[in-house]
């Protein structure tokens, strides 16, 4: 049995436990939530222990290996700023569309506070962005700013220190790349022993949910799968034609071309597993160039999840609204700067740790609690679907978009 369907299963579990308390548990209801709540903490605690210092690890090799890719082909270079561009540009749209689509349609009133087993929190002050707003992001101490969880500083320095890397001497540059790809192996096993007991933490966490909030909870989870879907329907719709216009094709003529490609997408939630359809659309219907698609759509793959920024930033502005937690325009902005750079924290990784590593760190920059994410975690694997069908059609589409931008130049 999957890691995923344990946890679902305990979700399920821990909810139906924690309504049944609440009905027929009488004094035994007090007692079972009082065993169960520094059990989901504990676990909660052991999973968010390894997040800064991996993030950082797997931001420095990330960057490092992306910058150096770009260095050694004019194609590639231009692909990785395109996908930066796009990646950026996909996170707006969430923090955009996120709170008008969360004001249409609201958490259920019940919810409020439901994952989090608590009530609302403090609204988190809007900064108007200065000068001395500016220079509080600067780590003048970085080991004090991860010890203290700021995420933002964290993330610039990691940044930073990835470009800073690739500058230096190939043979210190692959001992020092070397090191921190080792630092972060060793914390994804840490965080797969953690995840290990993820049915034990999300089971705990899942019953105090169910006794204090009822079927209230439930109700939240299904609106928050309706409400992540929504924003990554709503990207990859964009996706269409911003690929008609750059990409001078006849918007059937893609629709066509993609639609093998994101059927396998649909039913495998694999983009690796979508390649073999997404190159015989390229040399087919999409006609882009074999010298193009040989270095677009693997790199596309490894590095480009278009989705992924708007969806975990939807995740922080869910949980913020679960929460009742106002943000305003700065903490907007900082959660798209994180989303998009922490998503090449992705790479290769599973998609329990992908969900904490990238949704964590735009959570804490954002000021927003984390104690609702195991529970989200669980219902993931609907949103995955949705994720991999938009990654898998902006990866054919920005094939086509450097390969026509290429012809033109010739």
């Amino acid at each position: 049995m999957s890691l995923t369907v344990r946890i679902l299963i305990a979700l399920a579990l821990g909810l139906a436990s924690g309504i049944a308390l609440t009905e027929w548990g009488g004094t035994w209801e007090a007692q079972a939530v009082a065993i169960a709540q520094p059990v989901g903490k504990a676990w909660l605690g052991g999973l968010q222990m390894p997040l800064i210092p991996l993030i950082f690890a797997l931001l420095v090799t990330g960057i490092a290996q992306a910058a150096t890719t770009a260095r050694t082909s004019g194609l590639a270079g231009r692909a990785i700023a395109l996908f930066a561009l796009l990646l950026v540009g996909a996170a707006a749209v969430a923090a955009l569309a996120g709170p008008l689509l969360l004001h249409l349609w609201p958490v259920p009133p019940g919810a409020v506070g439901a994952l989090a087993g608590a009530g609302p929190a403090a609204d988190v002050p809007d900064v108007r962005p200065s000068a001395e707003w500016l220079l509080g992001f600067i780590p003048v101490n970085p080991i004090r700013s991860a010890s203290e969880g700021q995420v933002v500083a964290v993330v610039l320095f990691a940044l930073l220190f990835g470009f800073a890397v690739t500058r230096i001497a190939p043979e210190r540059r692959a001992l020092l790349t070397g090191f921190f790809q080792a630092l972060a192996d060793a914390l994804l096993i840490l965080v797969g022993w953690v995840l290990w007991l993820a049915p034990v933490g999300v089971f705990a966490l899942a019953l105090v949910a169910g006794a204090r909030s009822g079927l209230a909870t439930a109700g939240a989870l299904l609106h928050y799968i309706g409400f992540i879907v929504l924003l990554c329907v709503l990207v990859t719709l964009l996706v269409y034609p911003l690929v008609v216009i750059t990409g001078r094709i006849a918007p059937s003529r893609f629709l066509r071309a993609a639609l093998p490609a994101q059927a396998i997408a649909f039913s495998t939630q694999s983009s690796i597993a979508s390649l073999p359809a997404m190159i015989r659309a390229s040399d087919g219907p999409l006609k882009v160039r074999e010298t193009t698609r040989s270095i677009v759509l693997p790199l596309a793959i490894s590095l480009f999840r278009i989705t992924s920024p708007p969806a975990n930033l939807g995740v922080a502005l869910y949980v913020a609204a679960m929460n009742g937690v106002a943000l305003g325009p700065a903490q907007l902005v900082m959660g798209v700067a994180v989303a998009a750079i922490v998503s090449l924290a992705a790479v290769g990784l599973p998609s329990q740790i992908t969900f904490f590593t990238t949704t964590g760190p735009i959570c804490l920059a954002m000021g927003v609690p984390v104690e609702a994410l195991p529970l989200l975690l669980a219902v993931e694997t609907v949103p995955d679907i949705f994720r991999t069908v938009g990654n898998v059609t902006a990866d054919m589409g920005v094939a086509r978009i450097l390969d026509q931008a290429g012809e033109a130049k010739a």
